[in-house]
């Protein structure tokens, strides 16, 4: 990979190609918008997941950062700095190009994007409007509707760099510039609009997230603005030509999206069916709080963005082998991960989504680098390797572990309770060791120790007093001439409930549950209930004779 400097990019002829028709995919209707036809494109700014800003040597910044820390004379436009590009930008666009299946450009260019505002000192932002890095991508999605997975078109995949951060402060009426994200490497990921419903585009989003994030190109985390939407939405009468396209910028979250296009689809029709004016092209905002789009500039208010090929920066030459080698070492993509878990371990596909979906929460490693194995699917794997039956294992993670630390209201990237210590736990109520109730007490206990305590499961159920009374069937028998600790709860419950003893001896079986109940209770869940049920009925069938009578006393 080189930068040929002096070299000016010419313009590929077969990007000003006409574009396809917005009827491309079939027509089917939509009841909350009759007889019209939603069209929906996506431009996608993600940014790069790398150390280093794309053109200077600066770091790039967290949330958490100071002010103006990570800043070089280049990122704040100082007269006679010159760009150096960051190749570890360029990989990793290059892997979200292979795994978009996109056509790779071995020969691209960058432009220059003039337009003035306070977060771009340079009046200009490097992209590569004209000789982008790839074309002609896709991404399938899935939805309700189709049995099939439903192909969306990306038109290009580009280099570009991302603006400073603008803060108003309404008390003082000023603006403050923060030039740490100045300079930061985005990809602008652009789709044909092939989407036709907000549905479509929220899943369209999400698995475009989970494609950055499973290649470590981005972190894709829309909420501290590391991705960001801009969404184009037009509707149609069906079969008429295409209608007049609205842009809404920055969208910084998924639910928000959907939001913004079903009012301006809502708007849109308004508009249509009530007057006879044309609908105006705009570009509009999105209101947070009252969840409806506003304007900001009408096509004609639209800058004139003067593109020109940058002169400080030529062709930027990528050799096959360098596209090869990124091809070998490409991690694997949801899709791929989603079929080998429903092949190998015969999961339910409502399983897989949520085992993929904490997969999509582990922490990203920069620049490529390989994260281990952290997340949630190497967890599950390194559980069934020891013969443990996957949907326990699926179970105790989607259901148990998750849902005590959303209790805690921590992800499963805060989890500290290691593979080897669940399948211990596992292992303990699959040989009745502990029940599955006392499982669950002593996972939250786990969940809530110190990394540093090295106590094992079987070591903290005998601390916490929650071994089972009936670890063996042989435990509920008498030992010693003494009635075991299950039989003596048992006996008390009958005494405790005279009436339910007297029916049960009656034959109602119903009311054993009531009785069980007692039983489960007064143990803390350490007792296993089907083995409670049988011990009452033994129980009382030895404490009643054939005449009716009671043979020998319960207490």
């Amino acid at each position: 990979m080189q930068l040929q400097a002096g070299v000016v990019a010419t313009r590929p002829v077969f990007l000003h190609a006409r574009r396809f028709f917005h009827d491309i995919r079939e027509y089917k209707e939509d009841k909350r918008w009759p007889g019209w036809q939603v069209v929906i494109g996506i431009e996608t700014h993600a940014q790069i997941k790398s150390r280093r800003k794309l053109f200077s040597e600066s770091l790039t910044s967290d949330l958490g950062a100071l002010p103006n820390s990570n800043v070089s004379a280049f990122d704040a436009a100082f007269p006679g700095t010159l760009p150096r590009i960051n190749p570890k930008c360029v990989d990793l666009a290059l892997r979200t190009a292979l795994a978009l299946r996109s056509d790779i450009q071995l020969r691209s260019s960058f432009d220059r994007k003039h337009y003035f505002y306070s977060d771009l000192p340079s009046g200009y932002q490097i992209t590569q409007q004209y000789a982008p890095l790839a074309l002609n991508g896709r991404l399938e999605i899935k939805i309700a509707e189709s049995p099939t997975l439903v192909p969306i078109r990306i038109k290009q995949i580009q280099l570009e760099q991302d603006t400073a951060k603008s803060t108003f402060n309404p008390r003082t009426r000023t603006s403050h510039i923060d030039l740490n994200r100045a300079g930061t490497g985005l990809m602008e990921i652009v789709s044909e609009p092939d989407l036709r419903s907000p549905e479509e585009a929220a899943t369209y989003v999400r698995t475009l997230q989970a494609i950055l994030r499973a290649v470590g190109s981005s972190d894709g985390n829309m909420e501290q603005g590391s991705m960001r939407c801009d969404v184009n939405v037009s509707i149609n009468r069906r079969g008429s030509p295409a209608g007049t396209r609205c842009e809404i910028k920055n969208l910084n979250s998924v639910r928000f999206m959907v939001a913004a296009i079903n009012h301006e689809i809502n708007r849109q029709q308004t508009h249509l069916l009530t007057t006879s004016d044309p609908l105006p092209q705009e570009t509009r905002g999105f209101d947070e709080n009252t969840f409806c789009t506003y304007k900001l500039r009408s096509k004609e208010d639209a800058p004139d963005y003067r593109y020109m090929p940058d002169p400080n920066l030529g062709m930027l030459v990528i050799g096959p082998e360098r596209v090869r080698s990124i091809r070998e070492t490409l991690p694997l993509l949801p899709s791929v991960i989603q079929a080998r878990l429903l092949e190998t371990y015969q999961l339910p596909e409502r399983d897989v989504d949520v085992l993929l979906a904490l997969e999509n929460t582990k922490d990203i490693p920069p620049d490529g680098e390989d994260g281990g194995d952290k997340g949630a699917i190497a967890y599950f794997e390194r559980l069934c390797k020891e013969g443990r039956d996957p949907k326990i294992v699926a179970n105790w993670m989607t259901h148990e572990l998750l849902g005590q630390l959303s209790a805690r209201k921590e992800g499963f990237k805060d989890n500290t309770v290691s593979s080897a210590q669940l399948g211990e736990l596992i292992d303990l109520i699959a040989h009745g060791v502990v029940t599955g109730t006392s499982g669950k007490l002593l996972l939250r206990h786990m969940l809530s120790l110190p990394t540093s305590d090295a106590r094992s499961p079987v070591e903290l159920a005998r601390d916490l007093n929650l071994i089972a009374l009936t670890p063996s069937a042989q435990l509920t028998e008498p030992v010693d001439g003494k009635p075991s600790e299950l039989r003596q709860l048992c006996n008390q419950a009958l005494t405790a409930l005279p009436s339910e003893t007297a029916a049960a001896r009656q034959g109602q079986k119903n009311v054993l549950n009531k009785i069980v109940g007692w039983v489960m209770r007064e143990s803390r869940g350490r007792a296993d209930a089907r083995e409670v049920r049988r011990l009452v009925e033994t129980i009382i069938t030895e404490s009643h004779d054939p005449n009716g009578k009671n043979a020998t006393t319960v207490d």
